[in-house]
């Protein structure tokens, strides 16, 4: 196989040829390897990597080795929010350049467990705040399909690292749309799973629900293969519960027909790019043809703004003393919505938890009715690399530098679980995907609706010109 059919064979190929010793895992990491190296010195999504020979070496020690894991042989790098012993843990932060943990987290954990290879990080904006991976460590992270373009965030370097073939899949987390952003500015799938499905530890705020960990990969099918691996209960996570993880590794495809899909592209009215909402609505007739029954239906999204910006800002209270020892050193950014979290007062964040015990009962009386939700994953579509966000959306401005990522954020504050997958691209060329919602701890069924849509679709399988030069 030429390395370009290597990096972009499917994640659960490679492993099913490594295992059955078609492929060595030296061969599928030389190939990675090649790849990284003629496109990353472009782009900027991998960091903090092992040197090629030390990389190569993990490889031949795992053809060495019998495979158990289903991960066996596949390259790995972890977002750089992740504790990973032998990796910097900087999470795009001059404070913690220097930051090299003693211990894994679950999540890397338990992806080594399952056979993968680790060698290297994935860029991200600092502290992952922001869907714009820069920061002030490794610099900023372009798109593959526009490299004057942002890569979303904050999972941006693992997203354009699948879509430029240079790992075979990459986790990711997801609070205000992590997974889904970057995966929609890359044509590449983003999933944000139902808190607890994938456990989270260590973490900060162990009792919120707003940020998740979960998959990034080139399809759907490799979505839930690495799902498979990472899922699952863990006592380390207060969140956690226990599920069948092999049903995600299993066939995906069924029967479409007669589906009930709730359909509005803006969520009721939000601002929306003409650009994106051209492809959101073109993917309306890919469902009916199909066989699902599509109506024109939108939840109650009534308190989802506040809820989750007084969430979000209460959960970053965790960084007061960074706020107090290192302000200097921070994004503006960060400041204000550290800011924001401490002048919250304990009647304000009782007030966004109850606000939030209504919104999830209403979008679960909603999904009652319906199988899954559609509408924009952005309302925009991957914009200027040199600017900090979007201050503005067909003629309305946005008030603060998460306004523009309301689509993805009002689902989160929903509880509801919501993938993104690529379903067509702008007029200048730039990826659109569809965000579907699905009914609470749905994680498999959501999974189906998506994969019968990426295999009607097949848009997906574009890449990028960069990376197949």
């Amino acid at each position: 196989m030429s390395t370009a059919e290597i990096v972009f064979s499917s994640a659960r190929m490679l492993a099913h040829q490594i295992r059955e010793r078609q492929l060595s895992a030296r061969e599928v990491m030389i190939a990675h390897i090649e790849q990284i190296e003629r496109i990353n010195p472009t782009v900027n999504a991998i960091v903090a990597m092992v040197s090629p020979e030390l990389a190569i070496e993990r490889a031949n020690e795992a053809d060495r080795k019998p495979g158990n894991g289903p991960l066996h042989g596949l390259p790995i790098a972890f977002k750089d929010l992740e504790d990973a012993v032998g990796f910097p843990n900087t999470q795009g932060s001059p404070i913690f350049a220097d930051n090299f943990p003693a211990q894994d987290s679950v999540i890397v954990e338990r992806i080594k467990k399952a056979g993968a290879i680790p060698i290297a990080k994935t860029n991200v904006p600092e502290f992952g705040l922001g869907s714009h991976t820069y920061n002030n460590v490794y610099g900023p992270t372009r798109n593959p399909w526009n490299l004057e373009r942002t890569a979303g965030g904050s999972s941006g370097g693992a997203a354009v690292a699948l879509a430029a073939g240079m790992l075979p899949i990459a986790d990711g987390s997801d609070m205000g749309g992590s997974l889904r952003n970057p995966g929609n500015f890359n044509n590449v799938v983003g999933f944000r799973v139902s808190a607890g499905l994938v456990p989270k530890a260590p973490s900060a705020t162990p009792w919120s629900p707003l940020s998740v960990k979960g998959p990034l990969a080139r399809s759907v099918e490799d979505i839930g293969f690495f799902l498979s691996a990472m899922a699952g209960f863990d006592r380390r996570d207060q969140l956690s519960y226990r599920v069948d993880t092999s049903a995600f590794g299993g066939p995906l495809n069924s029967d479409p027909n007669g589906l009930r899909i709730a359909w509005s592209a803006d969520l009721g009215g939000l601002p929306l790019d003409p650009a994106v909402r051209g492809v959101v609505d073109g993917a309306r007739s890919i469902f009916e043809a199909l066989g699902c029954a599509v109506e024109d239906a939108c939840p109650d999204f009534t308190d989802a703004d506040k809820v989750f910006k007084d969430l979000r800002a209460f959960s970053m209270t965790t960084s007061g003393e960074l706020l107090r020892d290192h302000r200097d050193q921070l994004k503006p950014e960060a400041i204000w919505n550290i800011e924001c979290g401490l002048a919250l007062s304990a009647e304000d964040v009782t007030r966004a938890m109850t606000k939030q015990a209504a919104l999830f009962q209403r979008m679960t009386i909603f999904m009652d009715r319906y199988d899954a939700f559609v509408c924009a994953v952005n309302q925009v579509p991957p914009f200027p690399i040199d600017i900090a966000y979007p201050t503005e959306i067909d003629g309305t401005a946005m008030e603060t530098y998460i306004d523009w990522m309301k689509s993805a954020y009002y689902v989160t504050a929903t509880r509801m679980p919501a993938i993104s997958v690529p379903a067509g691209f702008t007029p200048d060329g730039l990826p659109v995907g569809i965000q579907i919602v699905g009914k609470f701890r749905g994680d498999l069924d959501l999974l189906k609706i998506a994969y019968a849509f990426e295999q009607a679709t097949k848009v997906g399988e574009k890449r990028p010109p960069i990376a197949v030069q």
